[in-house]
């Protein structure tokens, strides 16, 4: 990679490209679980906008390009829940999902007071739950949804380090 990626603050004018992206990257899971009406590629761009105003949006960017974003918010209880990690196909496997997913605990933990943190995938989506366990997360629950999806939901406490050897 040339240019390096730098991760700040989503603004409004940044709606329109995470939504592309969020379009873009969500087209693997929709083909692994056989639903492409997931409500990541049906969300509405309101419905985006309403989010970068009530919680933290973080992007990564290459030059003026976002390539990756994830989404949190702090509930009332100390539980920062963490959702809609996406990183662009291409810059994949260069450890950005890594550092973005560090950058939101980092910013919600200072700005939120998180005590905890939570996220959830798929069953089968295997590099996702290698990637959060080896950033110090591990499963607390399973949701059957349907006959194709499991939801896996995983947790830290805000105290725990970003990696741990074991994974």
């Amino acid at each position: 990679m040339g240019m390096s990626v730098t991760i700040s603050a989503a603004t409004e004018q940044d709606a329109e490209q995470i939504l592309k992206l969020q379009y873009l990257c969500y087209q693997s899971e929709a083909e692994l679980y056989g639903d492409y009406g997931i409500e990541p590629l049906t969300q509405p761009l309101d419905s985006l906008r309403a989010e970068l105003t009530d919680g933290t949006v973080l992007v990564a960017r290459l030059g003026e390009e976002v390539v990756a974003s994830v989404r949190g918010a702090v509930d009332p209880d100390g539980t920062a829940r963490i959702n809609k990690l996406i990183v662009h196909p291409r810059m994949q496997r260069h450890g950005l999902g890594g550092r973005l997913l560090a950058a939101i605990e980092t910013k919600l933990a200072t700005d939120g007071a998180a005590k905890s943190f939570q996220l959830f995938t798929g069953h089968r989506s295997d590099r996702n739950l290698r990637m959060y366990r080896k950033h110090g997360y591990a499963q607390v629950s399973t949701e059957r949804v349907d006959e194709r999806l499991t939801l896996v939901t995983l947790q830290k406490g805000a105290d725990t380090g970003a990696f741990v050897t074991s994974a």
